[in-house]
């Protein structure tokens, strides 16, 4: 039945990419994979693959194959993605030797695959679970392990029709969860090579704030500050429903400095944002490009919009109180890249799935929102009493800290071969 699955997807995929540049690409790239494959590996070699289905799962396994990578030299490193969304970012990064698509999870597709690159270790990082990749890696005895993995009951692995599917979960040679409940499920259906170490991410974000840059038209937006003593507010990856929230707040209290970064920065959504603000508003990129009319603008501005990718982590040391985006559609963004810089973090309510949101919310470092009338509520209460802004940021920072480990709990368990 999977197989069969997999041939229909496969076909759907095709009939996609006439009408999609995103699907496109993903195609071209999975046809060229073993091409690419054939005239890179260097067959004296020894690899240690790790798969990621997009840049997020790719950011939860770069601190292992960085640490790796600095502690056993003697592996080399290829590393796959499935969406365009990470290869395409992530194509030229150096921390890995072969970096390519990974073609779909066809019979001949894994055998041509593990062919050519006979890996000695794999790491599937979070919800990856391929059928035919795993049980050819198991029929080969490749240890295989599963890094900041979670599940949750309504997974098909736990339902009553999906116990034929669960097999693949054995084909692992061990699971690296982020919590207990993960443990519990497993062990209901007889899995318990199972440890508890939390989540890669949490060092991720520890490396990404020692390398956050300085950036100095960010500073000179904020040079007032010392003056005024203006709070300043940073709103990352935010969608409509999450701008429609914040800015009316900014527009009554214009004693607050707002910095939004948008998750899309196309000129119909730009212009949009700018027509919601009452004041003045200054682009980024248009600050790089005119030095000197910048100078005047960014002094006059209350709000600077990031219309640009690559500085959000950054960005965020210079905020008092945040905003993370997405939690009134998909679902939240990267809460942890806010939180590790000691403030607090506001997101909408769809956050359920995300750990890291959970464990914000319990310590007082994380506050969820369901409308305006909550989000004012909260930003009234910081102004009322600004102490409650330090506590709560004190609590995000710590939790952040408390959680890191995740890492070399990992790479001090497996076994080399």
């Amino acid at each position: 039945m999977y197989n069969i699955i997999i041939y229909l997807y496969y076909l759907g995929v095709i009939i996609a990419s006439l009408f999609s540049e995103k699907v496109r690409k993903m195609w071209r790239g999975e046809r060229q994979a073993i091409r690419i494959l054939k005239e890179k590996v260097d067959p004296t070699a020894k690899y240690v693959w790790f798969h990621a289905a997009s840049l997020g799962e790719f950011e939860q396994g770069r601190p292992l194959m960085e640490q790796m990578r600095r502690e056993h030299p003697e592996y080399k490193i290829l590393l796959t993605f499935f969406s365009p969304s990470g290869y395409e970012v992530r194509k030229n990064y150096e921390g890995a030797d072969i970096i390519c698509y990974l073609p779909l999870d066809t019979i001949t597709n894994a055998r041509r695959f593990l062919r050519t690159v006979r890996p000695v270790m794999a790491f599937f990082i979070k919800y990856e679970f391929w059928y035919n990749y795993l049980h050819i890696l198991r029929h080969r005895n490749v240890p295989v392990y599963s890094v900041s993995s979670i599940f949750r009951p309504n997974q098909i692995f736990f339902r009553w029709y999906g116990s034929q599917y669960s097999h693949v979960l054995k084909c692992f040679t061990k699971f690296y969860v982020q919590n207990d409940v993960s443990r519990q499920l497993l062990a209901k259906i007889g899995i318990t090579n199972v440890d508890i170490v939390g989540d890669t991410r949490f060092d991720r974000v520890l490396q990404i704030k020692a390398a956050a840059r300085q950036l100095p038209i960010v500073e000179d937006f904020l040079g007032v500050r010392e003056l005024s003593k203006a709070k300043v507010f940073v709103a990352g990856s935010s969608w409509q429903p999450d701008e429609d929230i914040f800015i009316p707040f900014f527009n009554e209290h214009k004693d607050w400095k707002l910095i939004m970064a948008p998750h899309v920065i196309g000129e119909d959504h730009l212009q949009q944002i700018i027509s919601k603000i009452d004041g003045e508003a200054v682009r980024y990129t248009q600050c790089q490009e005119d030095s000197a009319a910048a100078d005047s603008n960014l002094k006059s501005a209350r709000v600077l919009i990031i219309d640009c990718f690559g500085l959000l982590s950054s960005i965020y040391r210079y905020a008092d109180v945040t905003y993370v985006g997405g939690g009134f559609g998909v679902g939240i963004h990267n809460t942890l890249e806010a939180a590790v810089w000691d403030v607090p973090v506001i997101f909408g309510p769809n956050n359920e799935r995300f750990q890291e949101a959970q464990g914000l919310k319990a310590c007082g470092g994380g506050m969820e929102i369901h409308d305006a009338a909550d989000f004012n509520r909260i930003m009234q209460h910081f102004i009322d009493e600004p102490q409650a802004i330090a506590e709560a940021g004190r609590s995000a920072g710590a939790y952040v800290s408390q959680m890191t480990g995740a890492t070399s709990k990992i790479l001090s368990d497996i076994q080399y071969p």
